[in-house]
């Protein structure tokens, strides 16, 4: 069962490959092209054209659909943030000796979001993560900004958050001015929280502001606005964001501990 899907899947990516290359082809043809029988073949792009992957074409033949665009759009972009982000990112490790990630939202899902770009810091004691891992919007500084949530300093702070004894500053990455002005990332910095007293932390929100802005930064020096909803002059409440001390254990954080430097 399991290998007549796995089959499936492969016969039905290949089938999409051929669509692709071709661009526009006709039933006949894409069989051919994938060695499928024509019946298995039809069966199959209806499958796709029914998820959006191709259409059909009023003569019968068969494009990339929207959805595969789209999909191929996203990637696109977030290879391109990734890109962009890597110096930030650097000078942010240079900056605090803390670990910086860059966060996008989520595809199809609007509770979590997705580290894209991670930059681990130099200190011995240090927050750990990966590309790839989803955290939660709620009760996070990266999700406060994805959400809109972002004050007029032009970052958030959120301490003992989900994780405890961890401190995250985030600021939003804005793509757009005025009307259009929308937040597609979040650029921030996590540590534990025993070395950001609050001097510590504005100096750190101030850069991370700094480095968020200067990341999509507009033509001729201009910039995006930093905060493309009404500033607030804190953190407004928000009950999935209760203050520190109720919330509860959560397992051990992922510091990262290197015992040659402890030596």
């Amino acid at each position: 069962m399991v290998e007549a899907s796995t089959r499936t899947v492969e016969r039905a990516l290949q089938l999409l490959g051929t669509v692709c290359d071709a661009g526009q082809i006709s039933l006949a043809d894409a069989s051919r092209g994938t060695g499928l029988s024509a019946s298995t073949a039809l069966r199959l792009l209806r499958t796709l054209e029914a998820s959006g992957f191709v259409r059909r074409d009023d003569d019968g033949g068969y494009r990339p659909g929207m959805r595969l665009v789209q999909l191929g759009a996203q990637a696109l972009s977030h290879e391109s943030l990734v890109s962009l982000a890597q110096e930030p990112l650097f000078r942010l490790v240079a900056g605090t000796g803390e670990s910086a990630y860059l966060n996008v939202p989520a595809a199809g899902d609007h509770d979590h979001g997705i580290y894209i770009a991670v930059q681990e810091g130099t200190q011995s004691v240090r927050h750990t993560s990966w590309v790839g891992r989803s955290i939660p919007l709620e009760g996070t500084a990266a999700g406060a900004v994805l959400r809109g949530q972002t004050p007029e300093a032009g970052y958030v702070v959120v301490d003992r958050g989900v994780e405890r004894d961890v401190t995250a500053i985030a600021a939003p990455v804005v793509a757009g001015t005025g009307g259009a002005a929308r937040v597609v990332a979040a650029l921030s910095v996590v540590a534990p929280s025993y070395r950001t007293g609050p001097e510590e932390v504005a100096r750190i929100g101030r850069l991370v502001a700094a480095e968020a802005r200067s990341l999509l930064r507009g033509p001729a020096g201009t910039e995006p606005p930093i905060h493309p909803q009404p500033p607030h002059p804190t953190l407004p409440p928000h009950p999935t964001l209760p203050p520190h001390p109720t919330l509860p254990p959560r397992p051990d954080p992922p510091l990262h501990t290197d015992r040659e430097d402890q030596k």
